[in-house]
């Protein structure tokens, strides 16, 4: 290979990996991708906290954790099952999702509030090291994906050859 000439284009690995007859699922590969990356940094909150505040500190930062990765795994489960037979409807209905779960989120902590073993401190900053991981591994996940943009109808492709070849 000569200085000059283009490196080939790495092809995605491990949890991004495509199947050869593309039957895999985007969705629930990020799913798995960002499942595995805010898991981590919540386990690594829980025993900070664990250290720190004992048991109920730890207790908070799971369910801070893990609500935030029930929320955003939703979404993706959704994009999945719609992005199926609609795939341009999967980032729509995403959407719809999000404002839907944020009503239902903030009706139900006005409702029910906080229980009294709960550690503010440690739920929230749990909650927040998921969010950035899960974004994070998101971004990565979307940026590793090949995603088809433009599909042109086979009549609009055979039309166009036509014009060429000046038929």
């Amino acid at each position: 290979m000569s200085a000059s000439a283009p490196r080939p284009a790495r092809a995605p690995r491990g949890l991004l990996r495509m199947p050869a007859d593309g039957s895999g699922s985007l969705w629930l590969r990020l799913l798995a991708l960002c499942s595995v990356a805010s898991a981590a940094g919540v386990l690594l909150t829980a025993i900070v906290a664990g250290m720190l505040d004992g048991g109920l500190g730890m207790l908070s930062v799971l369910c801070g954790g893990a609500l935030v990765m029930v929320f955003f795994a939703i979404s993706l489960l959704a994009g999945h099952y719609v992005g199926r037979n609609n795939p341009s409807g999967a980032i729509g209905l995403m959407v719809a999702l999000y404002f839907v779960k944020v009503v239902v989120f903030g009706v139900a902590l006005l409702i029910l509030g906080a229980p009294a073993w709960l550690h503010g401190r440690w739920f929230v900053t749990a909650a927040v090291v998921a969010v950035i991981l899960w974004q994070i591994a998101e971004l990565y996940g979307f940026s590793r994906a090949r995603l088809l943009v433009f599909h042109a109808p086979e009549q609009a492709r055979d039309d166009r050859t036509d014009r060429e070849e000046g038929r």
